[in-house]
């Protein structure tokens, strides 16, 4: 079985793993309520999406 000559460098480890971090979701404002809300989602804080109401949302 093959095995590594010489050993990987802390620096050449870090630019090889450089793209494995996890991303930020992408948040949109609501044209709606103006909360911030997932895009292409329903809307959670007033239930609205593409300006139609698709749920109702209980008052707190």
């Amino acid at each position: 079985m093959p095995v590594p000559k010489k050993r990987t460098s802390r620096s050449r480890q870090g630019q090889r793993r450089s793209h494995d971090r996890l991303s930020l979701p992408s948040f949109s404002e609501c044209p709606q309520c103006h909360e911030m809300k997932r895009p292409h989602h329903v809307c959670p804080h007033c239930g609205f999406y593409k300006e139609k109401e698709i749920m109702e949302v209980e008052a707190v």
